[in-house]
């Protein structure tokens, strides 16, 4: 079976890992079930997150049931010492754990950056549960790629996590390669761009056509988890009919598809524009009760205070209609929740 090395870490294990966010929205023995099929049929990697509600439980529910070695990832959004420290404590109760693999530093933004890796930030706080044998490595996922390129800069961080997909394939030139360079684990993140792709063939054939990287695909059930598995283990090589595929699907989104970059940012009126551009995304992977928690009930709020003053239109690299993208997905929302 395709195995890489991730990085400085150390850790081998198979090119699929396991993404925690799909379990959350099904229940507990479905999911407990799908997570304990993937582990018995083979793959042994698992990321996951604080932010994931029920994730972590019903993965450390699921590891009780199998003897399997698993390298396991989580991830916290808090931001200083003592808030990472606490989280970590959890994180171990919850997949019922005395030693996590990775600890990563979860959705960085470019503003929050030096902050965690300051005195009394984030950064800080998992040294210490290193150094305490909580932990083994530290991490850091964002969506910006300029927060991921300072980090492997800095190199205070052993493993990257980064948006790569054939609709996001900026990482394969800006990213992944100075990573891997220098040594640093690169685990790839929405290979189907958060359930836009709908072609999941093609979409992990790309992605595991990449040399050198961690790709995760969370499922919520055993058939999805086959089906992806199936793709792993064969031939990762595009042929004529993926490539036409990958086309068409780019003919499709190439202006209606947020990238996640933020140079749209700031906007007049505050709203988080990738937030809710990525809105349709966020219900297909965690359920329409996402709508209704915070923070994405704020951001719906506030996205409908859109002046459609047009500045968002001048920086966006893309050029995405935001404004008019913005509307049509409000109405969606309020489609949805009736």
């Amino acid at each position: 079976m395709k195995q890489i090395t991730l990085g400085r870490t150390g850790l081998r294990v198979k090119k699929l890992g396991f993404g925690g966010i799909p379990i959350q929205r099904v229940d507990e023995n479905q999911a407990v079930e799908t997570v304990r099929y993937a582990v018995e049929k083979g793959m042994d990697f698992i990321d996951t997150s604080r932010a994931y509600s029920t994730s972590e439980k019903r993965i450390g529910l699921a590891l009780k049931q199998t003897d399997k070695p698993v390298v396991l990832a989580t991830k916290s959004k808090e931001r200083t010492k003592e808030g990472i420290l606490s989280d970590i404590e959890i994180s171990l109760r919850e997949l019922k754990r005395d030693y996590i693999h990775i600890y990563q530093c979860h959705f960085v933004k470019e503003e929050e950056y030096s902050s965690i890796v300051s005195t009394g930030g984030a950064l800080e706080g998992l040294n210490q549960a290193k150094e305490q044998g909580l932990i083994g490595h530290i991490g850091i996922t964002a969506h910006s790629l300029d927060v991921l390129e300072r980090a492997v800069g800095d190199g205070y961080f052993d493993t990257i996590m980064v948006c790569f997909s054939f609709l996001e394939y900026e990482a394969k030139e800006k990213i992944i390669p100075k990573a891997l360079q220098k040594n640093i684990g690169v685990i790839a993140m929405k290979p189907m761009s958060g359930g836009v792709i709908e072609y999941p063939k093609q979409a992990l054939k790309y992605v595991l056509s990449h040399e050198g990287i961690l790709v995760i695909c969370g499922v919520e059930n055993k058939k999805l988890f086959d089906e992806n598995w199936e793709v792993y283990l064969g031939e990762h090589s595009l042929d004529e009919s993926d490539n036409r595929v990958i086309e068409n699907v780019h003919r499709e989104y190439d202006k209606n598809f947020c990238r996640r970059c933020d140079y749209c940012q700031p906007c007049t009126e505050g709203i988080p524009i990738q937030a809710i551009l990525g809105v349709r995304s966020q219900v297909k992977r965690m359920g329409a009760a996402v709508l209704t928690r915070k923070p994405r009930a704020g951001i719906i709020e506030k996205a409908r205070s859109c002046s459609e003053c047009g500045e968002c239109l001048t920086r966006c690299p893309y050029g995405l209609p935001i404004p008019e993208l913005i509307k049509e997905n409000l109405q969606w929302v309020e489609n949805l929740l009736g």
